[in-house]
């Protein structure tokens, strides 16, 4: 950190935050900094809260308050008066921050200067926090020291690293990691990071764990250690291409959000040194099934969207195929027990999927369904969408996986009839209601199959695609077929599924309704039957809703049986037997499992 020039203060007697920031980092015996940040000088105090106050409201009060004084060019001036607006407003500093980062501005050298003014003298959080919103927009590299400073106080680490970004991405990566590694077990490398030694940096980014827990955020941790600078300063290590293939596959797994790996500046790059160094590493299975996964990142995944040469992407599909191919990876008669029969039994369905040949191009766009199993022991399957083979979805949406097969597929629903038909494509991971889903409709015009009429795409509107109709229809046909992607727990679900949809009279008569049939989340290896009572009485809670019980059944695919036997002996169960004499109560009317005789399941 370097010593700030002197600037006048806002009152007498007041330390700014920026301040206090330098001077705690120049006591600290060791200069690191906690994982939440230094407390503030005041602690922490409670934030005036308005709980009333609706989101288009905060905004227009806001605006009305800050608009003139940024528009100041005296810096001094509008910083002592954004100090009095904030206080005036009653409002917590990331509700300012939030709308203060979207403010119009009508003289944006004005604004900057007094940010500035506001992130070197600002005295309150809910000041300087206005002053690191407006440099998300205007901050230039000048104000990176004071950046990183504030973003080692406790609450300012998210608004810093925000304005960072654009301007230091390693900074803003290391108050990421800092700031949001509940596990701690990104802790030895911000203390690497903060030393500079790139040998202790490189020791501490191998001995990473490839967790979850660890790797919430792995694009910053590539960006915190400089992973594209260490592997070009050591492009024979002997560990860091197996670790560039785990960050690199987990930017490209995002779940629930904008995958990481479009946003990763140097991917392309990395994904270079990591299929041309790959055979360097020990051929273990879990260094197969990484090298499998990479090929279907980058065949079908986000990682087929970032800025390629001309045909640098298929040549590294090909790379991948001969390192697959060769004798090392030749799997044995035998396949091994628990865990490691699964990974072998993915590999086998999954093996050739990224590279099978894409049809010629015609006049029409290529239109191609890739259905993948992401992972050995996921539960998640995705639909993935080709036009001319590129992911469509990603490139639309980014805010949650294509749907499953079972809603898109196996049900006719991208099959295109004479009329129009709306058809959801993937929905947000936090549910349809909080951000979103995307849509299309799909109609058969003549020869052609038309997608348009889109809902829901983030960006511009998509154009309308026409595909020809009769290699549409081929390649959903090809696809209806395809079951490779099914593992033995969920080829059990859905024998189980579509036996239930035949004979619904198995779950009628014990006055049960079917509400789905899958496999467990959290064990992808066990199918899950869960159903629905319904008093014959059509009894209602006191808010006139229908009481209703839910219950689980679980089937670990442990016993040894092939899907269709497993399928088979569960839906004879269910003709013969009640099931809420063997499934487990989930939850549903807590009144109403007591007057039957439930025990009420354990929260």
């Amino acid at each position: 950190m370097s010593v700030r020039d002197e600037r006048e203060p806002l009152a007498p007697r007041t330390t700014s935050l920026y301040d206090y920031a330098l001077f705690r980092h120049g006591i600290e015996p060791d200069g690191q900094v906690p994982r939440k940040g230094y407390p503030l000088p005041d602690g922490s105090p409670p934030e005036p809260s308005r709980k009333h106050l609706t989101w288009q409201e905060a905004r227009a009060e806001i605006a009305s308050a800050l608009t003139a004084p940024l528009a100041d060019p005296d810096p001094v001036r509008a910083a002592e008066a954004v100090h009095e607006k904030a206080r005036e407003l009653g409002m917590t500093h990331r509700t300012l921050h939030a709308h203060t980062a979207r403010l119009p501005l009508t003289d944006e050298d004005a604004a900057r200067r007094t940010a500035r003014q506001l992130t070197r003298t600002g005295t309150t959080v809910a000041a300087v926090g206005i002053g690191i919103a407006l440099l998300i927009r205007l901050g230039e590299p000048e104000d990176v020291p004071c950046l990183k400073a504030l973003g080692t106080l406790c609450g300012l680490a998210s608004a810093a690293s925000a304005a960072l970004d654009p301007l230091d991405r390693q900074a803003a990566a290391l108050l990421v990691i800092r700031d949001r590694d509940r596990s701690e077990r990104l802790t030895p490398l911000a203390t690497a990071i903060a030393t500079g030694d790139a040998e202790a940096v490189r020791a501490a980014l191998v001995a990473v764990p490839d967790e979850p827990q660890a790797l919430l955020h792995p694009r910053r941790v590539a960006e915190a250690a400089d992973l594209h600078g260490l592997l070009r300063s050591r492009p024979v290590d002997p560990e860091l291409p197996a670790v560039a293939g785990r960050l690199l596959h987990r930017m490209s797994r995002d779940l629930g959000r904008r995958p990481e790996i479009l946003d990763y500046l140097p991917a392309t790059s990395v994904y270079a040194y990591f299929v041309k160094y790959a055979d360097r590493l020990p051929p273990t299975p879990q260094l197969h099934e990484l090298l499998l996964s990479t090929a279907l990142d980058l065949h079908s995944g986000p990682a087929a969207l970032l800025n390629w040469r001309p045909r640098r992407r298929e040549a590294l599909l090909g790379g991948l195929e001969r390192l697959l191919d060769g004798p090392a990876w030749t799997p044995g008669a035998e396949l091994p027990p628990g865990a490691e029969r699964r990974r072998a039994d993915w590999i086998r369905r999954t093996g050739r999927r990224p590279f099978v040949p894409a049809p010629a191009p015609g006049p029409h766009p290529r239109w191609e369904v890739a259905v993948v199993h992401d992972a050995p022991d996921s539960n998640s399957v995705e639909t993935r969408i080709l036009v001319d083979g590129l992911p469509l979805l990603p490139a639309l949406f980014g805010q949650g996986l294509g749907n499953a097969p079972e809603y898109l597929i196996d049900n006719g629903a991208l099959r295109a009839g004479p009329g129009p038909r709306e058809v959801q494509l993937a929905e947000a991971s936090c549910t349809e209601g909080c951000c979103g889903a995307l849509y299309v409709t799909i109609r058969r015009d003549g020869t052609e199959v038309v997608w348009d009429g889109w809902r829901g795409a983030v960006g511009p509107p998509p154009p309308a695609y026409r595909f020809d109709a009769a290699a549409y229809d081929a390649e959903l046909e090809r696809a209806e077929q395809d079951h490779s992607w099914c593992w033995p727990a969920r080829s059990t679900a859905r024998l189980i599924g579509a036996g239930l949809r035949e004979r619904p009279e198995l779950v009628r008569r014990w006055d049960l309704d079917v509400i789905w049939v899958g496999t467990d989340w959290r064990e992808s290896h066990t199918t899950v039957v869960r159903l629905a009572f319904s008093p014959p009485d059509g009894a209602e809670g006191p808010d006139g809703t229908p009481l209703r019980l839910y219950f689980d059944w679980h089937l670990p695919d442990d016993d040894g049986l092939p899907p269709q036997d497993r399928a088979a002996a569960a839906l004879e169960r269910i003709a013969t037997s009640d099931p809420k004499h063997f499934a487990a109560l989930k939850g549903g009317s807590r009144e109403l499992a007591e007057s039957l005789g439930y025990t009420w399941p354990r929260s």
